[in-house]
């Protein structure tokens, strides 16, 4: 039996995860409390729900505190046939704020005298529980909709027992760290195509920015320097059980550096892991 355990912040995207879950034959439950967790993998083993891919379900910070801070325990103690993955869906606060505002909801947490902003981070210290058992963790800060409902079926879905999904994504520190990252590569030291004119308005993927880079001695030093450390640790991780990997490349803005050695590191590394993709988080 497969069951997928669906968390995060309110306006992260959970609804429209658990959606995309029932759109690919999973039986879905909305908010299930987290104490009958033993008891919804029992019901659904039956051989009634057998036509089902298998079970998601949603867990938010409207569970009972008490058995939230025991998520682990509960978890652990399913029966060993029970194939699990947790997602853990987050955003930055900023967003998240912007979304409640947009759409006009009340956050669960929020209320006469406790504000948006104070709930929205007290909500990350209730969950913290399931975030730090969880086995993907998607920042969907950037993301749309469409996007979102893409990585699910791309990373989670398409996750092939055995295999290790492995996403480079590059990105702009002054947007800060994606939540998503696994190892977070710093290539700030690298020459800036952005203080050449004629470079300024392209981006890592435009040839003109890749023969620029790869005339820096510097940039392909650090290149070599990267895969070494990923031909070393990467397979580690894979022996270790790890089913998910983001490797993260940062420069200043996120359009020229990080872009590059992001799509050159992806080409390097997709014979040897057959569930790989890349993402430009300032690109999208």
């Amino acid at each position: 039996m497969q069951l997928v355990i669906i968390s995060g912040r309110s306006g992260s995207g959970k609804s429209t995860a658990l959606h995309q879950l029932e759109d690919e034959g999973y039986y879905c439950i909305d908010n299930l409390p987290v104490s009958l967790l033993p008891a919804l993998v029992q019901e659904t083993s039956r051989p009634e729900f057998s036509h089902f891919r298998g079970t998601a379900v949603c867990i938010d910070a409207r569970n009972a505190w008490k058995d939230l801070a025991d998520f682990g325990d509960i978890v652990d103690a399913l029966p060993t046939a029970v194939q699990r993955e947790i997602l853990f869906l987050d955003a930055e606060d900023s967003a998240l704020i912007k979304r409640f505002s947009e759409t006009r909801r009340r956050h669960p947490l929020s209320s006469e005298t406790t504000p948006l902003a104070e709930a929205i981070v007290r909500e990350r210290q209730l969950l913290e529980p399931i975030s730090s058992e969880a086995s993907l963790v998607l920042d969907t800060t950037r993301m749309t909709i469409y996007e979102l409902r893409d990585a699910i079926k791309q990373r989670l879905l398409k996750n092939l027992t055995g295999t290790m999904s492995v996403l480079f994504q590059s990105f702009g520190f002054k947007r800060g760290l994606p939540a998503d990252a696994d190892l977070v590569f710093d290539v700030r030291m690298l020459p800036n195509p952005h203080w050449v004119k004629e470079l300024r308005l392209r981006n890592g993927l435009d040839p003109e920015v890749r023969d620029f880079l790869e005339s820096q001695p510097l940039a392909d030093e650090l290149y070599r320097d990267i895969c070494a450390y990923l031909d070393t640790w990467l397979p580690r991780y894979k022996d270790s059980n790890r089913s998910y990997m983001t490797v993260a490349i940062g420069c200043t803005g996120g359009q020229h550096r990080s872009v590059y050695l992001a799509d050159r590191l992806f080409h390097r590394y997709r014979e040897q892991y057959p569930d790989i993709h890349i993402r430009h988080r300032e690109l999208q």
